[in-house]
């Protein structure tokens, strides 16, 4: 496999195997797709917003991608497929075997969940 779950600075994290280079395809975030609406119900850390009706909640242990921790300086980034439904992880830069896993939640994410507890990525 491309990718591992280890221990990391936040928990547990997703590291590379391989080496992947800006723009590779790394995993899909996967998981049930439901109505935001159940989404906002639910609540969650592992919900992704697909459009404005859709999330995944990707909560499940088969999503490896749920791994991936937020990092400040993230060394990958979430692609949104809409027409497809479905959100793939590509690397942002060179990614080396043995390298965290990392992007950025977004802003919502970070005020509700990061920012009350603080930051763990090490990059401040």
């Amino acid at each position: 496999m491309a990718v591992q779950v280890k221990r990391s600075s936040a928990g547990l994290g997703l590291f590379a195997n391989q080496t992947f280079k800006k723009g590779d395809f790394i995993i899909e975030y996967t998981g049930e797709h439901i109505p935001t609406e159940e989404a906002d119900r639910r609540g969650g850390k592992y919900l992704f917003i697909l459009s404005d009706t859709v999330t995944i909640d990707g909560k499940g242990r088969s999503n490896t991608a749920r791994y991936i921790n937020h990092s400040c300086k993230p060394n990958a980034e979430a692609e949104i497929d809409e027409e497809e439904s479905k959100i793939i992880i590509r690397a942002k830069k060179t990614i080396n075997p043995g390298d965290e896993i990392s992007y950025d939640y977004g802003k919502e994410y970070w005020n509700t969940h990061i920012k009350p507890y603080g930051c763990k990525c090490g990059t401040h």
